[in-house]
């Protein structure tokens, strides 16, 4: 077996003494170099990435995010390049894999997936995971594109591995992505597709929901949208629409998705939930049902929200059999949902709901939560 091939860790960061030092902790070991460029630090960032051996770089900021990564990657001299952000991190099961990944790695790969995990549940279960190229060959020059959201253009040879980078947010919710394009908004800058559909998560993001509607609708009526990205903004239009209590077109945006691609597990359990919310338990019962077995492959580029295809539907069919009598039906799948997750107070509270209705009491037992 050759050599293992090299890796530079290339971030930038800002004010990350918080969390930096939890992240490059993770890849003691794996990176070969780390390359931390600075867009304008006032706390001990600096001096934590000096900690660990990093090479620190300084960035004059310029609302653009893609440009300062791709200063970040021209500065790395090893074979691959690897980057995180400063709230990202390996858990210890995912370093080893990479460790092992590392030992093995064909040369000729450009670049490696990695799934990257957004949110938890209460178990500390993932429930929304995307996937990212995350290891890229050096000699290739891949290029970041984008002011905000950006992306990493990729192309060649792919390794779709299943280690995870791990998202530990824990910076306040800021506006300052909204800032940005309302900035290039105003200087009547051209937005592409990926721009409309990130500006809208953003204005959706900040309850701007009248106009974050315009923006998906722009973006859905465009040609060539990427499928991910089509039945995701189908999805976010009709939360929109749902916050506004406009019903109908909540239900009309979620249908849309179909036009994308055949049905997925979240617009079909919302489906569900427009006949539940409607008491037409038999028509929520076919979407909730739908939506179990329509779970995205592990290897989508997309995201991937595991509660729509899990838990929830299996909940939400417990309370529709339990409104319709059919406690058989209800209790059954109250214990598929509950093996998902196990402490869930609702599950917790039916199961003892069942054990007394079950046994033919006539206790005064509520009903069934959602």
């Amino acid at each position: 077996m050759g050599k293992s091939p090299t890796i530079s860790l290339c971030m930038i960061v800002r004010n990350e003494e918080e969390s930096l030092g939890r992240c490059l902790e993770s890849v003691k070991g794996i990176a070969d170099e780390i390359i931390i460029v600075d867009t304008g630090s006032n706390d001990r960032t600096k001096e934590i990435a000096l900690q660990y051996g990093a090479k620190v770089y300084d960035f004059v900021w310029i609302d653009h995010f893609a440009a300062a990564r791709n200063y970040a990657f021209s500065l790395a001299t090893q074979q691959y390049q690897l980057w995180l952000d400063a709230d990202d991190v390996f858990e210890s099961a995912d370093r080893a894999k990479l460790l092992e990944l590392k030992k093995r790695l064909d040369p000729s790969v450009d670049s490696v997936t990695m799934l990257y995990h957004l949110a938890f549940d209460a178990s500390g279960n993932p429930s929304s995971s995307l996937r990212r190229n995350r290891l890229v060959r050096r000699e290739r020059q891949f290029q970041w594109i984008g002011p905000v959201h950006e992306y990493l253009a990729v192309s060649g040879n792919f390794m779709h591995s299943d280690i995870a980078v791990t998202h530990r947010k824990e910076r306040a919710f800021t506006d300052r992505n909204l800032r940005i394009y309302r900035k290039r908004q105003a200087e009547d800058e051209s937005f592409s597709q990926r721009d409309l559909y990130y500006f809208a998560n953003e204005l959706k993001d900040h309850k701007h929901y009248e106009e974050a509607i315009q923006y998906y609708e722009k973006f859905l009526d465009s040609e060539g949208i990427w499928v991910e990205d089509a039945v995701s903004a189908c999805v976010k239009l009709a939360d929109c629409f749902g916050s506004l209590g406009r019903k109908d077109d909540r239900l009309r945006a979620l249908c849309r998705s179909f036009a994308y691609d055949a049905p997925r597990s979240e617009p079909c359990a919302l489906i569900g939930d427009s006949w539940l919310d409607r008491k037409q338990y038999e028509q929520a019962i076919f979407w909730y049902e739908l939506a179990t077995k329509r779970e995205p492959s592990e290897q989508t580029m997309g995201m991937r929200n595991r509660y729509a295809s899990t838990w929830y539907p299996h909940l939400q069919m417990c309370v529709c059999y339990d409104r319709l009598g059919r406690l058989d039906e209800a209790y059954r799948h109250n214990e598929i949902a509950i093996s998902y997750w196990p402490d869930h107070p609702s599950m917790l509270f039916n199961r003892r709901y069942f054990a007394t209705r079950l046994k033919g009491s006539n206790g005064d037992a509520e009903s069934v939560l959602g």
